[in-house]
């Protein structure tokens, strides 16, 4: 059984019950995932496919990349991904996997690319509070002191500072399942996920309801 398949997020939307509670809902494109290479433990150490999503144009691909997919009789396509799994005897090359793999109400965990923000100060990156704003406060937004200067003598790893925000990859986990769409390799998830539109996304099974 696959756990994982890599997605595509199509925007956010709203799904209402029949109590006319609503809830808000990303709507996720999950594959088609075609299986463009079967690695097994007697091979390569350990039991993974290799699963293909999107599509791009020919001439965009590299010349090896085309060679190593054409055994799958598909592509090519916009991004590769390995996925492991427990035996690999039930799949082989070329073949389809969807978004049937899911189930409504199941946790599932989504990992992808943060929307990036560019080069931010403190006050935006890490929602620290800005200083007096009246006239001839020299403390508006600054970060403020960094360090000791006796000892460490030195600015401690990690210490919060202004720099690149966002554009960084993003797990975020036990979201909810929804609705499950088959026919249209779609399913809907409660609350939002990692990234922009069309952003590529990693989908995984968690195993819990």
């Amino acid at each position: 059984m696959v756990n994982a398949l890599i997605g595509k997020k199509l925007g956010m939307s709203r799904v209402f019950s029949s109590e006319g509670e609503v809830t808000p809902v990303t709507v996720l494109l999950v594959g088609p995932c075609t299986i463009t290479q079967i690695k097994t433990v007697a091979r390569d150490g350990y039991n993974a496919l290799q699963l293909g999503f999107g599509s791009r144009k020919p001439k965009s691909t590299s010349k090896p990349v085309l060679g190593h997919i054409k055994k799958s009789g598909k592509g090519p396509f916009t991004c590769l991904r390995e996925v492991k799994v427990s035996e690999v005897k039930e799949f082989e090359l070329g073949q389809e996997l969807g978004a049937d793999i899911f189930q409504v109400g199941e946790v599932i965990h989504v990992t992808g690319t943060s929307k990036g923000k560019g080069f931010a100060g403190t006050v935006k990156r890490w929602k620290f509070s800005r200083g007096p704003m009246s006239h001839g406060s020299m403390n508006k937004r600054p970060p403020g002191s960094i360090g000791s200067s006796a000892w460490p003598s030195r600015v401690v790893p990690g210490k919060k500072m202004p720099g690149q925000m966002g554009n960084r990859r993003v797990t975020m986990k036990n979201i909810r399942v929804v609705d499950v769409r088959p026919d249209q390799n779609v399913i809907l998830v409660r609350g939002a996920v990692p990234g922009g539109r069309n952003g590529i996304l990693m989908i995984r099974r968690s195993g819990r309801f």
